[in-house]
């Protein structure tokens, strides 16, 4: 599928995104090992989160389906490395795989301490990639964890396990990573204590199926927003998202850049902040985004290079290695597919270096399978000169599927065209 994409000088309106993949994911998983039944709303129904529905029923686990995002999961009583940490518990052999794009994500790093904790991992490259087999163990040893990343995905998968080991389980990171986990554990009954940068669970308590209302997901709130404030007349107003401190570093970046972006009246959902958030046309100003920064938006980064692009000055992007590892090398594909736009992009081993004030010209581009590269594109084009044609875009269904529909609706016309 491609996407064929206009310029416009005109965005407006208010609109919801959908449910956060984070807390998508969390809810199935914790729902699936609860005692009785959670009743979950809003879920993100995109390829990522339904394949998570998907893998807790062939563990046993009975998921209905009552309507668009609502969901019942009756407990027996991320993706694939939060899955990792639910099964490392479980005295079975269990066999993993996924497409193509995450047979290539490394999962040792999650695979090695969950071994230590003495789970049993046998698949490609020394248990490293996918396919994998995991044999379980219970009780799993109690451990003590430094992760060398800010990592929510090392994190969960450990904390998830130290649900079924003989004594406490503890996480230390090197930066704050989103904490998403340690929010609804607690929501769920589990005995949790947090220290600074270091997460401890203590196994014993049952956790209690719960009515979990996810919230907008600001990941993909993002490329809204930042076209809102791109766009020659913008004014963007997402509603319903979840602004969770962890996850909102977006909004620290575009404020340093000059951008006006606006806060509602914050609400609570799923035990995460929630508020609605506006943009509007901004002249804005190059900045340094790096260090405890990265982890609050790692997923940001391609749609904030965008903006990179239409601001005056210089951008640099550090401390962001882990991009590498994303669903594509999003440092070699933002610097390729935008310098194939006429911006002006040097690749650092660990992030990027924009020259801004350049305005992109109209282009064939690739996603290479990532959907934020993909929607971060699209919106490159709303600012291009000229017709720009997206390729590779049914990955966009991972995350926010009626994405195109949205654009169009704040356009309020059809700029963005899916083509077969």
């Amino acid at each position: 599928m491609r996407i064929r994409v206009r310029p416009v000088t005109r965005l407006s309106g208010t609109i919801e995104v959908p449910g956060d993949k984070s807390v998508s994911h969390r809810a199935a998983l914790l729902g699936a090992v609860a005692s009785g039944r959670t009743e979950i709303t809003g879920y993100l129904e995109g390829e990522d989160c339904l394949n998570t529905l998907r893998s807790v029923e062939k563990l046993g686990v009975l998921v209905t389906r009552k309507g668009p995002g609502h969901y019942l999961v009756d407990g027996a009583g991320t993706g694939a490395r939060l899955l990792l940490g639910v099964l490392a518990g479980q005295p079975f052999w269990t066999f993993l795989t996924g497409d193509a794009s995450l047979r290539q994500r490394p999962m040792k790093r999650v695979a090695e301490p969950l071994a230590a904790m003495g789970a049993t991992f046998v698949g490609r490259q020394d248990g490293g990639r996918l396919p994998l087999g995991v044999r379980g163990a219970r009780p799993l040893r109690a451990y003590v964890y430094a992760s060398p990343v800010a990592s929510a995905q090392i994190k969960t998968a450990l904390l998830l396990a130290g649900l079924w080991a003989e004594g406490p389980v503890s996480v230390t990171e090197p930066a704050q990573s989103r904490d998403h986990t340690e929010r609804m554990l607690a929501g769920f009954g589990a005995r949790l204590s947090v220290d600074g940068r270091t997460v401890t669970i203590t196994p014993g308590r049952e956790l209690r199926g719960q009515a979990v209302a996810v919230p907008g997901d600001i990941s993909s709130a993002a490329f809204l927003l930042v076209a809102g404030a791109l766009v020659e007349d913008g004014r963007v107003t997402v509603a319903r998202v979840g602004a969770n401190p962890t996850r909102a570093g977006l909004l620290d970046v575009l404020a340093s850049m000059g951008a006006r972006v606006e806060r509602g009246v914050e609400s609570s959902a799923a035990g995460e902040p929630v508020t609605d958030l506006t943009t509007a046309s901004t002249a804005l100003r190059g900045t340094h985004v790096g260090g405890e920064l990265i982890p609050r938006l790692i997923d940001e980064v391609p749609i904030l290079a965008v903006a990179a692009c239409a601001a005056a000055g210089r951008t640099r992007i550090t401390d962001a290695a882990e991009l590498r590892v994303k669903e594509s090398d999003r440092i070699g594909a933002i610097a390729a597919e935008l310098g194939r736009m006429g911006a002006r992009v040097a690749e650092r081993p660990d992030g990027l270096d924009i020259e801004g004030g350049v305005r992109l010209r109209g282009a064939t581009v690739g996603s290479g399978g990532d959907h934020r590269m993909a929607m971060a594109l699209v919106v490159a084009g709303l600012i291009a000169e000229g017709e720009t044609v997206v390729e590779d875009t049914a990955c966009i269904n991972t995350s926010y599927p009626g994405f195109v529909a949205a654009v169009n609706s704040l356009a309020g016309r059809v700029c963005a065209e899916e083509l077969p």
